[in-house]
């Protein structure tokens, strides 16, 4: 999540702030420790009904929100809503039983990502794959302590989550600070080779603002905008797809006949930019040999091929199941990013296939997204303002489960589902909401006074 306000406030904003930030998280690391070790003796004073509010007003906005989302993001909100609502329930309810019960529920969230991330690990092999699967191995033994009772008899739960929230939270700011200057570009181009170095006007990127007063809703056919093309797994499936909940939307179709289809996913630019990577010889996904080329190693690389155009592409297949459009981009960065990366045309199924080449384009293009908003005069009101979007949730979701698995283009539908809200964001729904109940409430009480005034009238 860390990653993702830093890349949408920029380059810039981050080395600016390098030392505060580095003091938030050695904040965070001291508070977390402190939290956490304060719980350990059963004797603690601990403000947990203050927290259990937060939590409860969390949950009530976020699900406020949920119905504005689309796809998987909805699907996330309100199960994000519907779970930190629940928490805070149980916490209200106190004694053993909600503890408990609480503590089974964090101990099940751990053990589930910890085993997930540990088996794509071991799967898919992708380049530090043993990091990952040690930090799963971490969060299944953090899930044992939140299901075995000692010490506290799961009293100290809502403690020990704030508790490794903060120290996590703290551990990614102090890593990031120490590492900002030496971040001299968007560690989007970290993905793209090293080939050549990064032109000048991709660093300082474009100083242009935007008028967000009409930004209500996603840019017209019109409008100036960058395009994701997403071909789903069940739309690019060449005969009937077989039913297969979740599977079919994020991971592959299976038709008929047994052939699986992936989908695909394609970037477009008004300047003429089209990113679309494509396998340049068929790769064999029977259902015996698609386990073997889930491997992100050597092995399973060939060569790739960039498709021309969109039009040249959707005739030879067809056209795009949906698309993502996104106003707030950076032209200057995204040719920078497609010089570098075009110069290296390998194709891997996992870690270097289509969906994975639009999600670091699409990350080069936004980068600094927030500053652009404000002609580069983006302050902290900025950073809370992203902060507080539920979409910042969303996509941090998306892209863990990406980076230590395989981007699809699922996946990559909802990511820039996701960041389109960031780069582009609309009036808060909330707000709107209630800007619109005070509307109608003031169009009644006008009618109500001109009925007033025309009986009284009448009487007269």
């Amino acid at each position: 999540m860390v990653r993702l306000v830093l890349l949408l406030l920029g380059v810039d904003y981050l080395r600016r702030r390098a030392r505060a930030i580095f003091v938030i998280g050695i904040i965070w690391l001291i508070a977390g420790v402190v939290v956490f070790v304060d719980a350990l003796d059963n004797a603690f004073y601990f403000p947990i009904n203050f927290f259990a509010w937060l939590f409860l007003l969390e949950g009530l906005a976020t699900l406020a929100v949920a119905q504005t989302g689309v796809g998987g993001q909805r699907v996330l909100r309100y199960v994000k809503g519907f779970a930190v609502v629940g928490a805070a329930a149980l916490i209200f309810a106190g004694h053993h039983h909600g503890n408990f019960v609480l503590s089974m529920i964090f101990g099940t969230l751990f053990l589930v990502d910890g085993l997930l991330q540990c088996f794509s690990a071991w799967i898919v092999r992708y380049r530090r794959w043993r990091v990952a699967f040690g930090w799963g191995l971490v969060e299944i033994l953090i899930a044992i302590f939140f299901y075995q009772p000692y010490p506290t008899h799961y009293v100290g739960t809502l403690p020990y989550g704030l508790g490794l929230f903060l120290l996590f939270g703290g551990l990614n700011l102090v890593t990031l600070a120490s590492r900002v200057r030496r971040l001299t570009r968007n560690p989007a181009f970290n993905r793209a080779g090293k080939s050549s170095p990064q032109p000048d006007n991709a660093e300082t990127g474009s100083r242009q603002t935007f008028d967000v007063a009409g930004w209500d809703g996603p840019p017209e056919d019109n409008e100036h905008a960058l395009t994701v093309h997403v071909w789903t797994p069940t739309g690019s499936s060449r005969a009937p797809a077989q039913n297969h909940p979740v599977i079919d939307r994020y991971i592959a179709a299976v038709d008929v006949n047994g052939v699986i289809s992936t989908g695909h996913a394609a970037l477009e630019s008004p300047e003429g930019i089209y990113i679309s990577l494509y396998p340049g010889v068929e790769i064999d996904r029977s259902p015996d040999e698609f386990g073997r080329i889930l491997r992100a190693t050597e092995e399973n690389n060939v060569p790739g091929v960039f498709q021309p155009d969109y039009a040249t592409e959707s005739k030879a297949w067809c056209p795009s199941t949906v698309r993502v459009r996104i106003r707030n981009y950076d032209p200057a960065k995204l040719s920078a990013f497609w010089e570098r990366y075009r110069a290296n045309t390998t194709y891997n199924l996992t870690y270097r296939n289509c969906s994975s080449t639009v999600s670091n384009a699409l990350e080069a293009a936004i980068e600094g997204a927030t500053s652009r908003l404000r002609g580069g005069g983006a302050g902290w009101s900025s950073f809370f303002r992203i902060l507080v979007t539920p979409e910042l949730w969303v996509a941090a979701q998306i892209r863990k489960r990406a980076v230590t698995m395989a981007w699809t283009p699922g996946l990559t539908l909802d990511y820039a589902r996701a960041l389109s809200m960031l780069a582009d964001p609309r009036p808060f729904a909330w707000w709107r909401v209630a800007r619109g109940a005070i509307g109608v409430m003031t169009r009644r009480r006008k009618e109500w006074r001109e009925q007033d005034s025309r009986a009284a009238g009448a009487q007269n």
